[in-house]
């Protein structure tokens, strides 16, 4: 029953996700919220949904690799197998809002995290700097007035009670689908005899990306990959700020040291890779598209050579 707990999780995590980003979006605009408030609040942050659902979840139940492993894995999946494969199938553009805020948000981010963790546990102290970064860079978001939003969000029109059940329905599926995808994930560990860390960074964290995946691909065939694009690398940020934050203040989580040792640094290596890359020439082409997804398989074969 693990795997099949595993794919209805992530089937029920996607939908829901889904439903409470459209939905809270209709209801915010219908009380005249600004539409960049909703893209950051609301957008952004129902991106990273899934995770924060799963790290909730499995702080409660102690599964604390299993957090790290998946937010650690998500993250390399979105900036290297993501990000390349977008750039694959078309060069992607960046504008300076991406390099001049997004792109160093990332980079400290993601290296104050992997220095929190360098212990072996994120505590609640830790916890708490944590959520202040993703405080900080939500303040950041707000403060830019340039650009909207108003693609990400449906017609305001319609019944607002429909909108109310569905915002409650999906909440419901993130809820159950984070306790199905954790139970199952946690299984599969002791079904295969690895550790709780390896499922995260590889089954979790691909399933968990996959929505990116879409949002990226339909962006694409639309004509709007910038804001795509950025709503990538701020999800990668909440993921690491708001994610781990809020499940750590739920319960201290346990890091296994391959994670310290070796998925922290790529991470990291990964994130200070991008800078050189998106500031040559100021766009991803397809040749380092290519190279970052290569990138991905390469550390993927490590993983599963290594830890399996």
């Amino acid at each position: 029953m693990a795997p099949l707990l595993v794919v209805l999780g992530l089937v029920l995590l996607a939908v829901g996700a889904e439903a409470v980003v459209r939905a809270g979006a209709r209801v915010a605009r219908r009380f005249a919220v600004p539409p960049l408030v909703v893209g950051i609040t609301i957008v952004s942050v129902g991106t990273s949904l899934p995770e924060l659902a799963i790290g909730v979840d499995g702080a409660l139940r102690g599964a604390g690799p299993l957090v790290v492993g998946n937010v650690v894995g998500t993250n390399i999946v979105n900036l290297l197998l993501i990000l390349g494969l977008g750039a694959v199938l078309a060069p992607v553009l960046l504008d300076r809002t991406t390099l001049r805020r997004d792109l160093p948000a990332i980079v400290m981010v993601a290296v104050i995290t992997a220095l929190l963790l360098l212990d072996g546990e994120l505590s609640r102290v830790d916890a708490i700097v944590l959520v202040f970064l993703a405080m900080g860079y939500t303040g950041l978001v707000l403060r830019q007035r340039s650009g909207t939003v108003e693609s990400e969000v449906d017609d305001p029109r319609g019944s607002a009670v429909r909108d109310a059940i569905v915002l409650v329905a999906g909440l419901a599926a993130v809820v159950g689908g984070a306790e199905l995808l954790v139970s199952g994930a946690v299984e599969l560990a002791q079904l295969w005899g690895v550790d709780d860390d390896v499922i995260g960074l590889t089954v979790v964290a691909i399933g968990t990306s996959a929505p990116e995946l879409v949002t990226l691909i339909v962006a694409t065939i639309r004509g709007e990959r910038g804001l795509a694009l950025g709503n990538l690398i701020g999800s990668s940020v909440y993921n690491l700020a708001l994610v781990l934050g809020v499940s750590a203040l739920v319960r201290p989580l346990a890091v296994s040291d391959p994670i310290v040792r070796f998925d922290l640094p790529v991470m990291v290596a990964v994130v200070l890779l991008l800078v050189p890359v998106f500031w040559s020439g100021r766009r991803i082409s397809r040749i380092e598209g290519t190279g970052l997804v290569v990138a991905y398989l390469v550390y993927l074969g490590a993983v599963l050579v290594v830890r399996i």
